[in-house]
């Protein structure tokens, strides 16, 4: 190496540690699904890297102690050499960094143990794997066997991301599909497929398209493998908090190859669910149907290719209707609205197309365009308490065009990369007009049924705009060690849209009591449209964020990965947000219940609300500057072997504030809901603007409007503090890899913390303060109200927004998974993970953000999170057995998930929140139900069992043309896996033994035993 080279390297070295040190700001980032090639060679020699299926290049050149790093790989199988002598043919893993050593000595068996046969088209080259060790990140690989042969029940691909610990993929009762890790929601996740990442920014769900659907976020076919990342991901993973997942597509290679296959389930090949037979005794009608193709070839020999995919689905999903809550007051339900408790169903169609051309006009650089074009059509919105009156029509779709350069030298690489995105969510209700749901008459935040729609139900939600990053990696820095580092920006500007509201429905709600339902309601919300302006938000988001990485490799058993990113986020329609001139004077206004001279903002005062730190003047709101997210992690090879490795890391990841919530204020203001209380006898309320003497016209939603025509009566007013900042966690871990014969093991100790989640509250206050008031009934009885119709003078309720939602996840990550050869003819993967997790809320929906049944979050005790199982095991295996067969299977057991609500009792209501005790003398209690089934053996404590079957039969038809016919066997003991409660908390103040239990007759998560038969032919 000349002097000139040397120099150049420590003056970098300096420079970069100079940069790290003072943390400057430049932008954001694009994540890389990449991996990375790292060890010694002969001193100061080229080292080549030639993938074996589309003949692309990469070369570096090693240094005088022999380090070398080739960045910026795609995940294949590659020819590998550093002279003669030296050749190795290795398969590097996605988003992986690896260790391969070329001496010449270390590279004479050209066939390492453990070696994968790897089939191109008509060639079988026989590589060796090579496993990511020495890395801090809590993380899995999901292969393309894996994916190939572990039972599905549907072709989202994410679903096999259930088999890493830590990770939850669930298919709810409608067929929508969610995934997410710890106590944090599903939109704390992430995933990245081809480095770009798919958040949502609007809805909940984490990636865009995956909020109340069936179907899938990409074409499975597409995927080639993926890696999940559970915590302490490195600086680079930007927008999560919770798992990141990072996926690379296939792409055309020098052989023309492709799939065609269909997949079906129907009425006959499933068993009845528990709903159906409890009520008609027989199935609904329903069926499942997945077809698709891939192709994907040469344009010119080893320098581009093609690759298109594409995948449909047609679903109809039978689903229950079944009351929730007290179960006591169900049969005091009217009887038109029993007829309808039984069975439904939901037609869902949709279309997921991608495509992708690479270019490598010279072995420096490569140039890729991919296109991904996903419709839904669906009816959703039927099942547990609402009935299909309440239906929804909803409208999915999800547009992205990328397109990225690659340029490599010997000791660097850049990639430049442009993104387009397109996504919007438009559900409907199918029956407009006025709709009803019922509530127990002691619990008004509970609903027990509904038949049909609240204005909100008419939503229009998405995002559109363009992205550009850069990310630029040194592969060549000596100092103290050898370093690969890499930094990165990016600007995205994007349109936000949200619509929460049309004009077209109302909800009445009706009190039902052990002597039944009242004949009039005590309740009603509408809309109430403000002429001349739209209810549509719309907001030109801008996103800015930096990056710098250092994956240090100090010697042979120390790695360091050290980082720090940072990220700003402006949302124009908060910050630039004006709240309107009269609600801003109705604070100043006498509180009409409080003695005279008292101003509704000093009632707020007395009550601990600062109304000044929710009025906006569209100048006194700043976007958060202070996220500056370090990340620390080490691994430490005890023999310098690879075998066993001590790795841990600590790190800060900051998501973002969704618009949906941002967004509020405005929608509200533009198409508010008021809301009106009727008096009755069970529901009572003081008479006034907002409380009327009930008359049957109000069913007519022009009369309602007509009563608020003119003025603020009864319209809810939302307010964001003036200081929102971004929700993020904190990530610790702790563990050690070994390598036990075939095997890998994995024992981790994860602690996340999660912060500043926002949180809806009820504003109101009575005239002293208060937020409860203690009520005698004429029996003696005493219950106590919150302050509901002591909103705003002139308005209705008072709903501020706050940082508040917290949860907590300890957790013992244990892995040991038995990587596939051909040799053996087997695999297998075990995941067993242990759950302690709390959150300061009492609802079963964790991206819920209404928090109304205690005065502030602050009083919410910790319950344990919604959605989580203590203990949870998933072991999948496959088989090649004789005759072209292929078997897999699918073990998953986990113990019951509490039910999380307010429980009511019968206890003493004091009108102040004291402890766990709700001043209405109700509690937030997360009470687990006993376990339904057992395994083998011990008794029954798991609440989920599922045990899933393969056999897929290869034959050859010709030439290279070869099909197969595979079966799965979904749940194959008929497990019924509950997800529906019934709730028995007590009486007279004292909690029962046993106050949940799942309901027998409810709805099941997952599927019940489903035969589903698939035909395909490649080539």
């Amino acid at each position: 190496m000349n002097s000139y080279r040397k120099n150049k390297k420590h003056l970098l070295a300096a420079l970069i540690t100079a940069s790290m040190a003072s943390a400057v700001p430049m932008l954001a980032s694009a994540q890389t699904s990449d991996a990375t090639l790292r060890g010694k060679a002969a001193a100061d020699t080229d080292v080549v890297a030639k993938n074996v299926a589309t003949g692309s290049v990469r070369r570096t050149h090693s240094d005088k102690d022999g380090s070398y790093a080739l960045v910026g790989l795609q995940p294949g199988t590659y020819q590998v050499d550093a002279g003669p002598g030296t050749e190795r043919t290795v398969t590097v893993q996605v988003g992986t960094t690896a260790t391969l050593n070329l001496a010449a000595a270390a590279a004479a068996a050209t066939a390492a143990p453990g070696a994968n046969a790897t089939n191109l088209g008509t060639v079988t080259v026989s590589a060796t794997t090579l496993q990511e060790v020495k890395t801090s990140e809590v993380g899995t690989q999901v292969s393309l066997r894996q994916i190939d042969t572990t039972p599905a029940a549907s072709r989202n691909f994410l679903e096999f991301a259930d088999t890493v610990p830590g990770m939850v993929f669930t298919r709810d009762s409608s067929g929508n599909t969610s995934l997410r890790s710890g106590a944090q929601a599903t939109s704390n996740i992430n995933v990245y497929i081809d480095g770009v990442g798919q958040k949502n920014y609007v809805l909940p769900g984490g990636i865009t398209g995956q909020t109340g659907s069936q179907g899938n976020p990409f074409p499975q076919l597409a995927i080639a493998e993926y890696k999940v990342i559970t915590s302490n991901y490195k600086a680079e993973y930007d927008q999560v908090s919770s798992a990141a997942v990072t996926a690379e597509t296939k792409s055309g290679t020098n052989q023309f190859h492709g799939n065609v296959f269909g997949s079906y389930t129907n009425t006959t090949m499933r068993a009845i669910l528990p709903n159906e037979e409890a009520t008609t005794g027989k199935k609904q009608p329903s069926h499942e149907k997945d077809y698709g193709f891939d192709f994907g070839g040469p344009i010119l020999k080893d320098q581009a290719h093609f690759y298109i995919a594409y995948e449909g689905k047609e679903f109809d999903t039978p689903k229950a209707v079944v009351p929730q809550g007290d179960s006591s007051l169900w049969p005091q339900l009217p009887p038109d609205v029993q007829k309808q408790i039984g069975t439904a169903s939901l037609p869902f169609k949709e279309n997921d197309w991608f495509g992708k051309v690479d270019w490598e006009p010279t072995d420096r650089d490569r140039i890729e365009v991919s296109a991904k074009y996903r419709d839904e059509t669906q009816i959703s919105g039927v099942g547990g308490i609402n009935t299909a009156s309440a239906a929804l029509n909803t409208d999915n779709t999800d547009k992205r065009f990328d397109i990225r350069w690659d340029h490599s030298t010997d000791s660097w690489f850049n990639r430049l990369q442009a993104t387009y995105e397109d996504a919007f969510y438009t559900p409907s209700p199918i029956i407009t007009g006025a709709g009803a749901n019922y509530t127990p008459y002691n619990n008004q935040n509970s609903i027990l049924i509904q038949t049909g729609n609240s204005p909100l139900a008419f939503q229009n939600k998405g995002q559109k705009g363009p992205s550009i990053s850069d990310d630029f990696t040194f592969n060549d820095i000596e100092w103290h060690g050898d370093h690969v580092i890499k930094m990165g920006v990016k600007f995205k500007s994007v349109k936000l849209t949200a619509q929460d509201a049309g004009d077209s429905n109302a909800l009445f709600s009706y009190a039902v009591a052990p002597t039944g339902t009242e004949s009039i309601p005590y309740k009603v919300i509408f809309a109430s449209p403000v002429p001349g302006l739209s209810p549509e938000a719309t907001s030109r988001d801008k996103q800015f964020g930096t990056y710098i990485q250092d994956d240090w490799q100090v010697d042979d058993h120390w790695t360091l990965n050290l980082g720090v990113r940072w990220d700003y986020e402006k949302t124009p329609s908060y910050l630039d947000y004006v709240t309107p001139a009269d609600v801003v004077s109705a604070f100043n206004l006498q509180d009409p219940n409080a003695p005279a001279g008292q101003t509704y903002a000093q009632t707020l005062a007395k009550g601990g609300v600062n109304i000044n730190d929710y009025i906006s003047t569209g100048n006194n709101r700043s976007a958060h500057k202070g996220q500056v997210q370090p990340r620390f992690g080490f691994s430490d090879d005890l023999f310098g072997d690879e075998e066993h490795v001590i790795f841990g890391g600590w790190g800060r990841a900051y998501d973002r504030n969704l618009y949906e919530t941002l967004q509020v204020e405005q929608t509200k203001s533009v198409l508010s809901q008021p809301t009106l209380f009727f008096n009755t006898p069970l529901a009572p309320c003081t008479p006034s603007n907002t409380c009327l003497a009930w008359d049957p016209k109000y069913l007519s939603i022009p009369n309602l409007q007509a009563l608020v025509a003119g003025s603020s009566a009864g319209k809810e007013v939302d307010l964001l503090n003036n200081n929102i900042r971004t929700p993020h966690s904190d990530q610790l871990s702790l563990g050690m890899r070994n390598k036990l014969g075939e095997w890998n093991t994995s024992v981790t100790l994860v602690s996340i913390k999660s912060y500043d989640g926002v949180v809806f509250t009820l504003g109101d206050r009575y005239p002293d303060g208060s937020f409860w008031k203690v009520f005698t009934n004429p029996d003696g009885t005493k219950y106590a109200n919150q302050p509901f119709g002591n909103g705003i003078p002139g308005f209705g309720a008072l709903i501020i927004g706050n940082n508040g939602l917290t949860t907590k996840t300890d957790q013992v990550l244990l892995s040991a998974d038995k990587p596939y050869t051909p040799e053996s003819h087997w695999g297998a993967t075990f995941a067993y993970t242990y759950t302690h997790a709390l959150k300061n809320n009492d609802n079963n929906d964790p991206t819920d953000q209404y928090a109304f049944d205690y005065e502030k979050i602050g009083h919410y005790p910790f319950v344990t999170a919604p959605g989580i199982s203590k203990h949870r095991l998933v072991a999948t295996g496959s088989l090649d057995g004789p005759w072209g067969f292929v078997f897999g299977g699918k073990l998953t057991l986990a113990t019951p998930v509490p039910d999380i609500n307010l429980a009511c009792y019968g206890g003493v209501p004091t009108g102040v929140d004291t402890g766990t005790i709700a001043g209405s003398g109700c509690r937030g209690l997360a009470a687990k139900p006993p376990g339904t089934g057992k395994f083998i053996i011990g008794g029954k404590v798991f609440g989920y069992r599922d045990i899933d079957l393969q056999a897929t039969k290869n034959f050859r038809i010709y030439g290279n043309f070869n099909g197969y016919v595979r079966i799965d066997l979904i749940n194959a003991f008929n497990w019924h896996n509950y997800v529906n409660y019934l709730e028995s908390y007590g009486s007279n103040g004292v909690l029962n033994k046993t106050p949940v239990i799942y309901n027998p007759t409810g709805d099941i998560t997952g599927y019940p035993r489903t035969l589903k038969v698939t035909a395909g032919i490649n080539f």
